[in-house]
């Protein structure tokens, strides 16, 4: 069965489900997916120790300045200790991977269902593919301590600003988020000087963000706002396997 006879069913699926109101039947049954697609993505991530989140574009090629230094920044984040975790899919998720892979780290994924970009990239040691797109933002940030946003687009500013929005209304911790590329980055860091004088948003909304293009910046802010403030170690949960949680 190709790739596209199975993505699409799920696809429809969720867009039928935000597209109003169904049959009672049709939300619970999609309620218990979605609640089956939670449990297997906690039992996948449970055990990974203190993880830092790398977004960025899949559209990235290998012999670009993006890609290089996502790769340098996964090294980084694997010799500081972290699990390095993305998206799991190519171009900028995969040097972070890449990165984290080949300094001795370690390298995970949650991969998204799409009709492109779909498939995992070889330097992970676990991976999950999720069919939804809420779920895999939220176990993107389920595990992490801090995240890296690289050159991205639309997908990458979406997790960007969920990830200030959580912090802002302390759902989560007030992580350290690094805004990684001032020239890629300089016009939306312009706007967000305009909405702060707007009052729009307040100094505080931002007082975690790192805005930087140097990987060693990087790693001194890292131990000081997530390593030391959180008492970071690391360490693994033993899994049980009478709840079917792999090992590492």
């Amino acid at each position: 069965m190709k790739n596209s006879e199975k993505i699409l069913p799920v696809l429809k699926e969720e867009k039928s489900f935000l597209s109003g109101p169904r049959s009672r039947f049709r939300e619970f049954s999609f309620t218990l997916r979605v609640v089956w697609s939670f449990i297997r993505g906690f039992q996948k991530m449970h055990f990974l120790g203190p993880c830092v989140t790398v977004f960025g574009s899949a559209r990235f090629k290998s012999d670009t300045l993006y890609y290089k230094q996502a790769e340098h920044v996964g090294a980084e984040l694997a010799k500081l200790g972290f699990t390095v975790m993305t998206g799991g899919g190519p171009g900028i998720m995969e040097a972070a991977n890449k990165g984290a892979y080949t300094a001795g780290g370690y390298s995970v994924g949650c991969n998204i269902v799409l009709p492109f970009e779909q498939i995992p990239n070889p330097y992970l040691h676990k991976w999950i593919t999720i069919p939804y797109f809420f779920i895999r933002k939220v176990l993107l940030v389920k595990y992490s301590f801090a995240f890296i946003v690289m050159p991205g687009g639309i997908g990458t500013l979406d997790e960007f600003f969920e990830s200030l929005l959580l912090i802002q209304s302390k759902i989560i911790h007030q992580f350290p988020i690094i805004l990684f590329g001032s020239e890629y980055y300089k016009d939306l860091i312009a706007h967000l000087e305009k909405m702060k004088k707007q009052k729009s948003i307040d100094n505080l909304d931002l007082e975690n963000l790192l805005i930087t293009d140097s990987v060693e910046e990087m790693s001194a802010y890292l131990k000081t706002n997530a390593i030391e403030k959180f008492g970071l170690v690391k360490k693994y949960r033993k899994p049980k396997w009478w709840l079917g949680e792999p090992r590492i």
